[in-house]
């Protein structure tokens, strides 16, 4: 066989992003718990179980970190007295945080979570990666809101935002 007659090479197919798959369905496992008012052990049990990485109503769930999954979930309820605050001083007086939808809120809380108690992941990690969530579920404005909050929060809680650190 020639080298005309070879099969051209593909690029590998890159792994979905099992932390991305996660940060995704810890969202909607908080939006299942505020809606629902499903229990924590519950939640994350049902997910892993029969969500994550599993086909379910022929919609197949991407594989994802269970970990991270577990850590985002635990660490929102456990947290959210904290949290909270936090969105609700980077929201404008105009969008109180009782305002938001519950999809919106689980968003915010899960990447709040995330820029108060994960240091090891940089900023523009956690919010890009919000953001891209919150434009799966949203085409308006709120993927705008989730990005200017998160930024917010962000400079205050690390001194870093827009894309770097900031000059004191």
């Amino acid at each position: 066989m020639s080298e005309a007659d070879e099969l051209p090479t593909t690029p590998p197919i890159r792994q979905a992003n099992k932390r991305g798959a996660a940060r995704l369905a810890a969202v909607q496992a908080l939006y299942q718990m505020d809606v629902a008012g499903t229990g924590l052990l519950e939640i994350s049990a049902e997910y892993e179980a029969y969500r994550l990485g599993k086909e379910v109503d022929g919609a197949t769930y991407r594989e994802a970190d269970a970990q991270w999954f577990r850590a985002i979930l635990s660490g929102v309820v456990e947290d959210q007295k904290t949290i909270d605050p936090v969105i609700r001083q980077a929201l404008t007086d105009d969008w109180p945080l009782s305002r938001l939808d519950s999809t919106l809120r689980a968003i915010l809380r899960a990447g709040v979570y995330e820029l108060m108690k994960r240091a090891d992941v940089p900023v523009a990690v956690i919010v890009t990666e919000y953001v891209d969530i919150a434009k799966a579920f949203y085409t308006e404005e709120e993927p705008k809101l989730v990005n200017a909050v998160l930024d917010r929060v962000a400079r205050r809680l690390r001194n870093e935002g827009r894309g770097g650190t900031l000059k004191a």
